[in-house]
């Protein structure tokens, strides 16, 4: 947990690295300077600049056969792979730009060139390695999932596995998992996303699972452990309510006097008695509880918080709500949900 930490209590801003290329229109300089960017046009030497060209869709280099010297992945391959994670957003427009051999046996690089329809957005360029198993790439210092159907085995986890409150749908077709520290304030605010989701897509299954930052949010698993006596004692409802007033009171948990105050507050608010949550909360089975929860995220390579796994595929939870509904709703096209 302590390389996790660090990252956790660093800004949001540098939080998302693998989601950037593969979730949201979001681009950082990290994600950005594997390759190089497209070159830019030059205006010939001696010549006053000319008027700024209307927006259009980028004109990317061609590439050079030269450039695709692996067997695997495909072409086809890398392009199924990027429609299944950026098919939600229309604007966008890539190219494959070289699939390279690498000097380690079945690791190949691929560079991609990415830009958008309307070209507000300069052109960028960037690489990632696909392993030897065909099953997952290395972007920045993350391991996410590849192929045509990148996001099916994290599904088939999280329908397994995923065992916290839930609201919505019993169904799993639509299974949206919130991994979160009831400490951590971008989860707080995420909150807000979560509702308005439950709202728009009454068929979903929406999960909360804890996943409590110990190192640097100590009262988190002490809350994390009062929610899982709620379930026990009042169900997935009274879960909800007490979910909702310790992100409410969430500053309470900075000492541990706040802490006891904010829980047992919160307790009563979901209308149970704070003494019997506090013993049952204290039990090794519990305990166990949230730490099978934290190990399902490590499993699922999930290092940041808030996440949210939309049908497995990992996005940040506090992301802007549009972008999250366009998300959900391309993934149950993928997966050929009915509405």
């Amino acid at each position: 947990m302590i390389r996790m930490s660090a990252r956790f209590a660093s800004a949001r801003l540098t939080s998302i690295v693998a989601l950037v290329l593969f979730s949201l229109l979001v681009f950082e300089a990290a994600a950005q300077q594997q390759v190089p960017a497209a070159p830019a046009a030059q205006e010939p030497s001696g010549t006053a600049p000319s008027a700024p060209a209307p927006a259009a869709a980028p004109v990317f280099p061609k590439p050079d056969p030269a450039n695709f010297t692996a067997a695997t992945p495909t072409k086809d391959a890398v392009n199924a792979f990027l429609q299944a994670s950026w098919g939600y957003d229309d604007s966008r427009v890539w190219q494959v730009q070289a699939i390279l051999k690498t000097p380690v046996e079945g690791v190949s690089k691929v560079v991609i060139y990415l830009g958008d329809k309307s070209g507000k957005q300069k052109p960028v360029a960037f690489g990632f390695f696909v392993l030897p198993d065909g099953k997952h790439i290395i972007t920045n210092d993350e391991i996410i999932p590849f192929g045509e159907h990148p996001y099916v085995e994290y599904r088939a986890q999280l329908q397994q596995r995923a065992d916290g409150p839930y609201r919505g749908s019993a169904s799993k077709d639509l299974e949206l998992v919130e991994f979160a520290d009831f400490q951590c304030p971008h989860c707080k605010d995420a909150q807000a996303n979560l509702d308005k989701l439950a709202v728009d897509f009454p068929k979903a299954r929406i999960v909360f699972q804890n996943y409590p930052l110990a190192a640097i949010h100590p009262a988190a698993v002490t809350a994390a452990t009062y929610g899982v006596c709620v379930i026990k004692q009042g169900g997935s409802n009274a879960f909800f309510q007490f979910a909702s007033a310790v992100f409410e009171g969430q500053d309470g948990l900075a000492t541990a006097d706040g802490a006891t105050l904010t829980l047992n507050s919160a307790v009563t608010k979901a209308g149970l008695d704070p003494a019997k949550i506090a013993t049952c909360a204290a039990t090794p089975a519990v305990g166990a509880s949230v730490e099978a929860s934290v190990k399902l995220a490590q499993e699922l390579n999930i290092n940041q918080v808030p996440t949210l796994m939309i049908n497995g595929r990992q996005v940040p939870a506090n992301a802007p709500y549009e972008t999250l509904k366009q998300i959900v709703e391309y993934q149950e096209k993928l997966d050929s949900i009915a509405k």
